[in-house]
């Protein structure tokens, strides 16, 4: 008896143990699995912080680059005496380089003891004592960066950052510092475009822990001592854990020229929820032995899908900034040729207007043309702006009357079986942006919605006031309680399913690629939605059409006047006009003999030179191209300055920024005039240059 019950036991323990085994087997295969793909997934979005990270650098240092550029500029100015150190002048001179160089909002000329000597406009500059490097040691030609400091007006401004550089004594006049202030959000670039995920963070920091902008966490807790050795000793991407419990994974890129660091973070427990997810199939996978292998294999197959579809997220990364290099080199090719087209239509379109009898229809009809003519000079400022990430000018504007001029233009070429429902209810109501934003978002907005219907039906277009008493979640935005105004574009189309709605705003994302859908159009929407501080709602079904709103938030200002000041004449001062377009070399003459000047043209630089230097005080001014054949306006200007260096000069371009700027300073040009020029713009600039005893 005891035989025959002895004889199981091992029989019963081998499977047992063999289920343990494999169960072992199992629970460990699949914990490798998991941590294989924790690690996949860490190292993948690393790579793509890091490469975010380091775009976002170069964004910020090319601006920063550009304001450092911009006052090596100026130090030039004050050491060959062109820049005065106090009085009306000096404030002019330096509103003029503020509005040139980009990001700068503020200019400040300062003694060796850090009192105003010349401003931009009446603002308090920042402390000496709050920029870094410490200005006591700073060498000339380096930049120091202040703590971020609030402006005195309005309240609620954002923060601001100012760039220091000392400027030598000179005989004399004392040395002492340039200091430029600009949005310290500026410093985030484009972060709010290129943001992989809801949960990103970025913050620019200096190297001695203070935060110029932006925030990782929503309550920091570290000092600046603590942050700045943290930032030392991070390297590349790494995992970190905060002090609000968040852990984050975090890529820093530094700019040493200016002692700053770019952080750039995302959050851990956002970016493993499929890996949790994950988690929980093969913990009921387990329960199941014979369904683990298969749940495993499945999971490194999802793991190496996750990987190709990052890398293909790269390649499409790679793609795009290179058709934003590609517009940009073609944008550069083109700016001349069409702002000298530009510039014709502006030059004798004003003449025109003088012409026409106030009030009529010709008057009428040329006020049109004249505001489609600026608006051409507007776009042509953005498209050269596109991948540099320039400041774009702010001011008060209706909306309505935008939306009717977008659907004014769209009336005489809308498709056949297209009918336009509009139902604009706020007269009045006003933006503060860039009008020309609106017009393309309004724009874009109307033609994807014709577009929308190949086969006919009905655009409606409704603006009204709303007034939001709680904040909202939106189908791709989130509104904040106030004032909007609320535009919305509906069309009887097809419609789109969620997977579509998901990479809408995306660029270069379209599903008419065969009817030659580029998928920029909504992504222009959102990126001006973006700047004008709104909020985007989508609400769409297959088969039953779309409706897109934009809310824009109300600006309860005053809207900016024009100026009704007639533009200054001369008393017959010979002004010679130098330009490779006879077109332009006619306009500016018949516009500078109205102005009251003897104008002399020349279509070719070199002729224009040896007429200069023959006979170079018989030019009271001299206005030339940049860009023309054999020699530019600056090399004009450069020999010029050598030879004559009493001579004004007046440089034409279609680009300006800080290079620009740079190379007109260097070369002795008086002062750069951005093409189409219009003509109250020529009449002061003259005013203000030639020599008073020229015009008595």
């Amino acid at each position: 008896m005891s035989d025959i019950v002895a004889e199981p036991v091992p029989l019963l323990r081998r499977p047992v143990v063999l289920v343990a085994i494999l169960g072992a087997v199992v629970v460990l295969v699949a914990a490798l699995s998991l941590l294989h793909l924790r690690r996949e997934a860490i190292d993948t979005q690393g790579r793509e912080l890091r490469l975010l990270s380091l775009a976002l650098t170069a964004e910020v240092g090319r601006g920063l680059q550009g304001i450092d550029e911009g006052l090596r500029a100026m130090q030039v100015e004050l050491r060959e005496g062109r820049l005065p150190t106090s009085g009306p002048l000096a404030g002019r001179i330096l509103k003029t380089h503020a509005e040139l160089l980009p990001l700068v909002q503020t200019l400040w000329l300062l003694d060796a003891q850090g009192k105003v000597l010349a401003a931009s406009e009446a603002a308090a500059p920042p402390p000496l004592a709050t920029f870094a490097p410490a200005t006591d040691s700073l060498l000339p030609g380096q930049v120091a960066v202040s703590r971020p400091f609030a402006p005195p007006a309005p309240a609620h401004a954002p923060s601001m950052v100012a760039l220091a550089m000392r400027y030598p004594a000179q005989g004399q006049q004392d040395g002492g510092w340039i200091v430029a202030a600009l949005p310290a959000d500026m410093l985030l670039g484009a972060f709010s475009v290129a943001t992989p995920a809801p949960d990103a963070r970025m913050a620019v920091f200096r190297k001695d822990g203070v935060r110029l902008a932006g925030a990782i966490v929503a309550t920091p807790h570290a000092t600046e001592a603590d942050l700045a050795r943290r930032l030392a000793a991070m390297r590349s991407a790494a995992v970190r854990r905060f002090r609000d419990d968040s852990e984050r994974l975090v890529a820093m890129h530094s700019l040493q020229q200016f002692g700053l660091d770019v952080v750039l973070t995302r959050d851990l427990g956002v970016m493993l929820v499929g890996w949790r997810q994950a988690v929980r199939i093969v913990l009921l996978v387990v329960v199941f032995l014979l369904l683990v292998i298969t749940g495993a294999a499945w999971l490194i197959v999802r793991a190496n899908g996750r990987r190709a579809l990052a890398q293909q997220a790269l390649q499409a990364q790679q793609a795009r900034s290179s058709k934003f290099n590609s517009l940009g080199v073609l944008a550069g090719a083109v700016a001349h040729d069409f702002n000298n087209v530009l510039a014709s239509i502006v030059g004798y379109g004003e003449m025109a207007q003088d012409a026409a009898v106030p009030g009529s229809a010709q008057r009428r009809h040329l006020d049109m043309v004249i505001k489609a003519a600026l608006r051409g000079k507007t776009l042509v400022e953005r498209i050269l702006s596109f991948s540099g990430g320039g400041a774009r000018a702010s001011t008060p504007f209706a909306l309505e009357p935008i939306v009717e001029e977008v659907l004014a233009m769209l009336a005489g070429s809308l498709p056949a079986g297209i009918e336009v429902k509009r139902q604009l209810q706020a007269a009045g109501a006003q933006l503060n942006g860039d009008p020309t934003q609106a017009f393309e978002a309004v724009m874009n907005l109307c033609t994807n919605a014709i577009q929308a219907m190949p086969g006919g039906g009905t655009l409606t277009v409704d603006l009204r006031k709303v007034h939001m008493v709680q904040a909202r979640i939106l189908s791709h935005s989130r509104l904040d309680a106030g004032s909007y105004l609320a535009l919305s574009v509906a069309d009887e189309g097809a419609g789109m399913s969620p997977g579509v709605m998901e990479h809408l705003f995306e660029p270069f994302f379209t599903t008419r690629a065969a009817q030659s859908g580029t998928g920029l159009g909504l992504a222009v929407v959102h990126g001006v939605v973006t700047e004008l501080g709104g909020a985007i709602d989508v609400a769409s079904q297959p088969g039953r059409g779309a409706l897109f709103t934009l809310y824009f938030p109300e600006y309860a200002g005053a809207a900016a006047q024009p100026s009704a000041a007639e533009a200054p004449h001369g008393a017959g001062q010979a002004v010679m006009v130098v330009d490779d377009d006879a077109d332009l070399v006619a306009m500016l003459s018949e516009m500078l003999a109205e102005l009251g000047y003897a104008p002399v043209g020349y279509t070719d630089p070199q002729a224009a030179l040896q007429a200069l230097l023959a006979a170079p005080r018989q030019y009271a001014l001299v206005i030339t191209d940049e860009v023309m054949p054999g020699m530019s306006g600056t090399m004009l200007a450069q020999t010029l300055s050598s030879r004559h260096p009493g001579l004004p000069l007046i440089l034409l371009s279609g680009y300006g920024g800080p290079l620009m700027a740079a190379k007109a300073v260097t070369a002795g040009v008086s002062h750069v005039l951005l093409k189409p020029v219009r003509r109250e713009e020529l009449a002061h600039a003259l005013q203000t240059l030639i020599p008073r005893k020229a015009t008595a």
